[in-house]
């Protein structure tokens, strides 16, 4: 249909489904394409130019189409637009009027010529010089701004060379086809600023999320970029998924607004840690509160060596008169300094996280934090206080079991935090994607301790990301940087616990997510060679 068929009913229906199409559309500059083809398409334009206002008062070239010189520029082509933006005023402020698609901006008003070559009220060299270059005669032109609901003039849409259906002879614009792309171009006008509002809301949306993330990792040096790093994961484990045409994930997939959503939740995965202190998510030694108090227990080694020193002076001086005994005494003192040396050294290497912790060395914690020393009040009190005992005798890691309560509350916070926002439909399920990462498939995670069946598909991938981040990363206070080799075999184990999702494992594995990931975060002295075979619970996908 042509706009110069007298079906007004067609025509209103052309517009109508135009106005459709054009609210449907989500991609920008397939919105921008759209709008000009279809101006073309009603009028039978040879072809066009979509300029949009910039916010220092240019025209920029978005889209240029011409069919009969096989022209497709800006928009989907891939190809750039080289001209340069339009000046609308010049220097000193004054309008540019010589320019047609300038002067419709300004004005606000359309312009339709019959013949560019004739028209003297605007400059149309360029017009003639691209001519000469390509052999093609640009006639008739139709220029209309682009108004919004706001009455703001935020493009030029300008139509060139509208064919006559049956010879295909350049014609003027009519009266008709001018109100007709007049009338596209206001609901073109609107759906443009409605697209930009929309987008500018979810660049402020995302931008909120990463300010969020990103002052979760300021917060604490030993996790700066975890928050950042754990969504690079998970995106990279929910393409390799998506990609899948064998094993049991074969069948998965995800759309791009599914895949925004688990997104958004990767990177809030931890919002909850702003109300976690400060202290217990730095704490890089068992002692560490707002600092590592090994110092305060130096201190006290120091004063039981001065106790032994001045006691073993005590009976030299009892002994002046030769007695057997001072070169015994002697002896002992070296003893005694040497064993609070030993017990020292060994409450220094306690006070570091480490994996496991023996009975033994439990006990020994215990021998040395009966030891008396004499205070600064005068009276003796026990080497270590109870509370130092207990920390010191901390199994695995620098949290003892009152502050990983304090750590695990993070994700219950988390989830509080998240599910009290007003979603829109398409993240309604960024809580509990998020809320997952330390639920395991076994149901001995927290905070809901939930097992495989009752989470999604995307909340296990975050929880896998999690683990897989903390694994290898190199800035943690209780651990030194892992190599891959060996962080790999840790989450194989972990698949054989049934703490991560077994399928999701596997994907890991057969894409090399893992590599990928090495490739951008780690260091290379983390990425060793990785013997497959020797990653416990890896089936390779075939």
């Amino acid at each position: 249909m042509t706009i110069h068929s007298t079906d007004f009913t067609g025509l209103l229906k052309e517009l109508t489904d135009i106005g459709i199409a054009l609210s449907a559309e989500k991609d920008h500059s397939r919105l921008l394409e759209m709008i000009l083809l279809k101006a073309m398409e009603i009028t039978n334009a040879d072809g066009g130019t979509l300029y949009t206002r910039t916010e220092d008062n240019r025209l920029k070239f978005e889209i240029m189409v011409n069919r009969s010189l096989g022209v497709h520029r800006g928009g989907t082509s891939g190809e750039e637009i080289s001209f340069y933006p339009l000046a609308l005023y010049d220097p000193e402020g004054r309008p540019n009027r010589t320019m047609v698609a300038a002067w419709a901006a300004i004005s606000g008003e359309t312009v339709n010529i019959e013949d560019a070559y004739g028209s003297h009220e605007f400059d149309f060299s360029g017009t003639r010089s691209f001519d000469r270059k390509t052999g093609y005669r640009s006639k008739s032109f139709l220029t209309v701004p682009l108004r919004n609901h706001e009455n703001e003039i935020i493009g030029v849409l300008q139509l060139i060379n509208a064919k006559e259906p049956r010879t295909g002879n350049v014609v003027p614009f009519s009266g008709l086809d001018q109100r007709f792309v007049e009338s596209l171009a206001s609901q073109a006008a609107v759906t443009v600023t409605n697209r930009s509002l929309i987008d500018a809301q979810k660049k402020l949306f995302d931008s909120l999320i990463q300010l969020i993330a990103n002052a979760i990792d300021e917060k604490s040096p030993y996790t700066a970029g975890h928050c950042r790093r754990v969504p690079v994961l998970t995106n990279l484990l929910a393409d390799a998924a998506c990609r899948m045409t064998t094993g049991p994930l074969q069948a998965f997939s995800m759309t791009e607004t599914e895949k925004y959503e688990l997104e958004v939740a990767a990177w809030l995965h931890d919002c909850g840690k702003i109300t976690t202190p400060e202290y217990v998510v730095d704490k890089g030694t068992k002692l560490e509160t707002i600092y590592d108090r090994i110092h305060l227990v130096d201190a006290r080694f120091e004063v039981l060596k001065r106790d032994a020193e001045i006691a073993a002076l005590r009976l030299r001086l009892r002994d002046l008169g030769g007695d057997p005994d001072l070169l015994r005494n002697d002896e002992q003192l070296q003893k005694d300094l040497a064993r609070l040396l030993e017990d020292r050294d060994f409450v220094r290497t306690s006070n570091i996280g480490g994996e496991h912790m023996t009975d033994a060395q439990k006990a020994r914690i215990e021998r040395i934090a009966a030891y008396r020393w004499v205070g600064p009040d005068g009276a003796e009190e026990p080497l270590l206080s109870v509370e130092e005992m207990e920390n010191l005798q901390i199994g695995r890691g620098t949290l003892s079991l009152r502050e990983r309560q304090i750590i695990n509350n993070h994700v219950a916070v988390t989830i509080k935090m998240l599910e009290s926002l007003p979603y829109p439909k398409h993240l309604r399920r960024v809580a509990e994607f998020a809320g997952g990462h330390h639920e395991k498939m076994d149901g001995s995670g927290y905070p809901q301790g939930l097992i495989r069946a009752q989470m999604s598909i995307p909340a296990r991938m975050v929880a896998i990301a999690d683990v897989f981040e903390a694994l290898t990363a190199n800035d943690r206070p209780y651990k030194k940087a892992m190599p891959l080799s060996q962080s790999l075999r840790i989450l194989g184990r972990m698949k054989l616990d049934n703490h991560i999702d077994p399928d999701l494992f596997d994907v890991f594995m057969h894409d090399q997510v893992y590599l990928k990931y090495a490739h951008q975060y780690l260091s290379p002295k983390q990425i060793d060679a990785i013997d497959l075979n020797a990653i416990p619970g890896y089936q390779p996908l075939s």
